[in-house]
C-alpha cells in the first residue's frame, strides 16, 4: 500500500492538520507563496514518487485564487509521481452546476476539467450544493455529510427546548430534513424564489406553526445572508420564539453578518470547512472517516 501524506493548503492549514493527526500521517512540507503581482508559488523538497498525497484546500473567498493553488499544487505532485487526492471542504462553483440563463456556462464543470487536466484522480469535498453535481466530474467524487456533527453540535451546545427545523427553501430541504430526524424535531419547509438576474431572494408561507417555538434555520451556504435573512424574518412575523442559522458553509460575504443580525437570527454555527468566527464544528473526523475507506 502506498505511503500517504497530507499538504495542508493555505486555506485550510488547521482543518489540513487534524485530519493528519486523525489519519495518523505525516503532512507533507510544502510551500505555498503569493507574490506581490499576486502570482502563486508552490514548492516541496519532500519525495512523493509513488506516494498518495490527501490535498486539503477549501476553496472560499479568495475563490479563484484558492482555486489555482489546488491546481498547482495538484499538478506539480502529480507530475513528481504522486496520487493526488483533492479534498476540497468547500467546493466553489457547485451553485453553478447547469445553464440558469441562456448563454451562460456551467462553470462547475469547467472546474471539474481543470482538476482532471491538473492530476486530480478524486475529490471528496462536504456537502456539496446539490448531488447533480458530481455528475460533472469524469473521475471519483464523494460529498461527505457534516449533518450528523452538526446535530451533535446542536444537541450538546445550544440547549434548544423543543425546536422546529425549517429549510428555507425546496432544494436544501433533504439535508434539512435529515438534520431534523437525527435531532428529532419537527420539520418544515419554506417557499423561495430567487431573481436570476438581480439574486434578490423572498421566501414566503402563508401557515407556519411556529408559534412561540425556537425555529432552526438549516442551510448548505451563508453566502450574502439574504435567505436565511428572509426565513428569519418570516418565522418572526409568525410568532416564532426566536430564530437561529445552522449552515455548513459560513461565508460571509459582504454586509451577511449585519443582515442577519437586523433579522434577529440569535445564534449561528457553521463547520470549520470555511474557518471564521462562527465555524464551531469541526469536520476532519467525517472527512477522515470517508478518507480511510479509499484503496489507491
Amino acid at each position: 500500500m502506498a505511503e500517504k501524506l497530507v499538504l495542508a493548503g493555505p486555506a485550510s492549514e488547521e482543518l489540513g492538520r487534524s485530519l493528519a493527526e486523525k489519519l495518523g500521517i505525516p503532512l507533507l512540507d510544502a510551500e505555498f507563496k503569493v507574490f506581490p503581482d499576486g502570482e502563486s508559488r508552490f514548492t516541496t523538497s519532500d519525495k512523493v514518487a509513488g506516494k498518495s498525497v490527501f490535498v486539503v484546500q477549501s476553496t472560499h473567498p479568495p475563490v479563484d485564487q484558492h482555486i489555482f493553488q489546488l491546481l498547482l499544487a495538484a499538478h506539480q505532485l502529480s507530475e513528481q509521481g504522486a496520487k493526488v487526492t483533492a479534498v476540497v471542504p468547500y467546493l466553489a462553483y457547485a451553485r453553478q452546476d447547469k445553464e440558469f440563463l441562456p448563454g451562460e456556462g456551467v462553470t462547475l464543470g469547467f472546474v471539474a476539467h481543470l482538476m482532471r487536466h491538473a492530476g486530480v484522480r478524486r475529490l471528496v469535498t462536504v456537502d456539496i450544493h446539490s448531488a447533480e453535481g458530481l455528475a460533472l466530474f469524469s473521475f471519483p467524487v464523494y460529498s461527505v455529510s457534516a449533518i450528523p456533527s452538526l446535530v451533535e453540535y446542536a444537541k450538546e451546545k445550544l440547549d434548544l427546548k423543543d425546536p422546529v427545523v425549517i429549510s428555507p427553501d425546496f432544494g436544501g430541504s433533504k439535508r434539512t430534513e435529515a438534520f431534523a430526524q437525527l435531532y428529532g424535531a419537527k420539520f418544515l419547509r419554506l417557499n423561495k424564489t430567487r431573481d436570476k438576474t438581480t439574486g434578490e431572494v423572498s421566501v414566503w408561507d402563508a401557515n407556519l406553526d411556529v408559534e412561540g417555538k425556537e425555529v432552526v434555520i438549516v442551510d448548505d451556504i451563508i453566502s450574502t445572508g439574504g435567505t436565511v435573512k428572509a426565513a428569519s424574518e418570516a418565522v418572526l412575523k409568525q410568532g416564532a420564539k426566536k430564530s437561529l442559522a445552522i449552515c455548513v458553509h459560513g461565508l460571509f460575504v459582504g454586509d451577511a453578518l449585519q443582515k442577519l443580525e437586523k433579522a434577529s437570527v440569535s445564534s449561528i454555527v457553521c463547520t470549520n470547512t470555511v474557518p471564521g468566527k462562527f465555524s464551531k464544528v469541526d469536520v476532519s473526523e467525517a472527512l477522515a472517516s470517508h478518507l480511510r475507506t479509499l484503496e489507491e
